[in-house]
Order: C-alpha cells, then structure tokens, then sequence
C-alpha cells in the first residue's frame, strides 16, 4: 500500500466537484431549408402534441410536458432521475474512496489529520449516536468564528470523553461554514492502541501549547476541556460542578495568537455513566487515572459500558476577544487568571441556566 501524502496544514485546496452534464441540444438536422415550416408533431395517447418551435426543438409547453415540470419560471429543465441512480452514485463514490486509500491516493496533514476518511467515516460512525442515542441539541454554534482561528473551551464530564465527539460532531454538521473542531486530547489517548490512529486521523492532538498555537495560527478551530481528568472523573454527586481549569495555559495560547476564546456548555454527559465509585487500586495497575465503578460497571461486564440514553443540549456562548492585548500580555498571570475565571464563570452560569430549562435528563 503506498504511503499517504502528507501536506501542510494550512493548504486550502480542495478537491474538484463533478461537474454537471451539459443539456442535450434540440433543434432541426444539418442543412435543412430554414423557410421550410416544421410538422406537427403526433401525440401519443394520453399526452399533448409537443410543438416545433421555429428552429426545429420543442416548445416551452411541449418541452415542459415532454420531460418535467419547469422549475423557477422556466429557467431550465428538470430531468427526471432514473431510478436507483442515487445509488448508483453512492456505489460509485464507494469504491472511488476504496480505490483512493488503497493506492494512497489522500491527503494528511503534519498532525495526522486525514480529512476524507473523517468526513466519510468517522463521522458517520459517530452521528446515530449524535441524532438518535443522545439527541443533541446545538444552541449559538455561530459563535464560532466563520473563518480564522477560534479556541473553543467546554466543560468535561461522562468518565468516557464522548462529550469531545460529541461536540466534535456539532461543529462538523451545524455551523453555517462548515468548519472542523480540531480537539486537543490528553496524552492516555495517544499511548492506547486503535484509539491513538482513530485519535489522529479525526484530528485531535495533543494537549500542549506548541500544538494547540501551530492550529491557531493556521486558522482552526481548536477545542479544548481544561477540566481533563478532574472533570471527566469527578464522581456523580458533584455532577455540574466545574473543576480547577490549571493554570489557565489555554488563555496564554489565545493571547499569543489573537484568536477569540467560545465558552461551550455541556449538559446529558454527567449522567451516561454515574460513577458512584473509584478503584484507585485497579487504576493504578492498569495504569488510569481513575477506574470508575458505576450502577452497571463492571457488575454487568462489557453491558456495563452502554451509555444511558440521556439527552444532551450543547451551547456555544458569546466569544470572548483576545486581539485587543498586547503581545506581552501572555505573559502577565493576573490577566491569565482573569480571562481565566471569566471563561470559568461564563460556561458554570450556562450550565446552572440549562439545567433549569432542562425538563428530564432522559427527553
């Protein structure tokens, strides 16, 4: 199998469209008398003669009636689909995919980030859970920058982190420019085998300043959960409670590079997994930072790893300008802290108000 190409990030080509086949011409044969008047034509039985017009095609009427309704005004002709030509084209576009990761034949960028097969695949993996399991709700998407670079930073909870997919998910299907959430993931993620590939092809990267600058820079938009582990791990009576958000590195990154900083509030993960307890014992030897003990898990066994069906609302806030500082204000740690607490403060409020909406965790 050769190996993929791998391009810079911030390479905006895109890949060509099919174009769309020219219209049959109508009109009378070669080197025919042009003061000669055209003959009607015959109607079939139960439809309407079509008529010649003066260059030998059809009639507005007879055309319309010949092929199909005319749409907007007459502006063109609608041809009428054969049937199973959609998916003939699905077909098609299938082994076209095949044939492309087969030969080679994509692209990747210098983190990995394959955007075809995430495109093609992983997000549709992913979606049933997104529209039917969980049945997401996306509030203020277009707060998300339409284009440049934009730090999105949301708060973490569920003891698996579908809530990064999750939202992953809403940036990809809802935001009006169909932008990419590139999520910065903890370094566990990237030492499990299967998951460290998938990680990187759907393009996530590791948590580190250098990482999450070179994607701002290039103009992505990068997520974040400051929470990490403190978050994802917390046990369920402390459920919506934000944890400590570190040392605030992410307002540092943002102030470096003037990007607008998206609070984003999640609601429905605290409660997919209800972790009543912690075998810190298990985590230690199996290496985790935590090894939850939930109603199912492990009493169930593998059953125990199904999610509860619980209904999630996702919001974006209003985003919060970096450009104004200047270059030197990365390094003052009261205006880290500052924006910090802010960011804090804006996504803890977003949770209290969306619980108060919220008429049961389950619809």
């Amino acid at each position: 199998m050769a190996d993929a190409k791998v391009i810079p990030f911030d390479d905006d080509r895109s890949r060509g469209g099919t174009q769309r086949p020219g219209r049959r011409r109508s009109g009378g044969r070669r080197g025919a008398a042009p003061e000669a008047a055209a003959a009607p034509v015959s109607a079939l039985p139960g439809q309407q003669a079509v008529s010649q017009g003066p260059e030998g095609g059809r009639g507005p009427q007879g055309a319309a009636q010949a092929v199909g309704p005319q749409q907007d005004g007459g502006q063109g002709e609608e041809v009428r689909e054969q049937p199973g030509g959609g998916w003939d084209r699905r077909v098609a576009g299938g082994l076209a995919f095949l044939r492309r990761r087969i030969t080679g034949e994509y692209e990747v960028d210098e983190f990995g980030y394959d955007k075809e097969l995430t495109d093609q695949v992983l997000m549709s993996l992913i979606r049933p859970f997104y529209e039917k399991y969980f049945r997401v709700e996306v509030k203020g998407v277009e707060n998300i920058p339409a284009e440049g670079g934009a730090l999105v930073v949301a708060n973490h909870s569920g003891t698996l982190p579908l809530d990064g997919l999750m939202m992953q998910v809403a940036v990809h299907d809802h935001h009006p420019a169909g932008r990419h959430l590139r999520l910065l993931a903890a370094d566990l993620v990237f030492m499990l085998p299967v998951v460290n590939e998938l990680a990187r092809k759907a393009g996530h990267t590791l948590a580190c300043a250098e990482d999450a600058q070179a994607l701002l820079e290039r103009g992505e938009v990068v997520g974040v959960m400051p929470e990490g582990f403190k978050g994802i791990g917390k046990p369920f009576s402390e459920r919506y409670k934000l944890q400590r958000f570190g040392r605030g590195g992410f307002v540092s990154t943002a102030l470096r590079t003037g990007t607008p900083i998206v609070p984003c509030s999640i609601v429905g993960a605290e409660e997919i997994y209800p972790m009543i307890g912690n075998s810190k014992t298990l985590a230690r030897l199996l290496g985790f930072p935590y090894f939850p003990i939930t109603p199912t898990f492990p009493w169930l066994g593998p059953a125990g790893l199904v999610p509860l069906p619980t209904k999630w609302t996702i919001q974006f806030g209003e985003p919060i300008p970096t450009d104004g500082y200047p270059p030197e204000a990365a390094e003052d740690p009261m205006l880290m802290f500052n924006l910090t607490d802010q960011v804090r403060e804006q996504i803890q409020h977003t949770l209290y108000k969306l619980l108060v909406q919220r008429r049961s965790v389950f619809f």
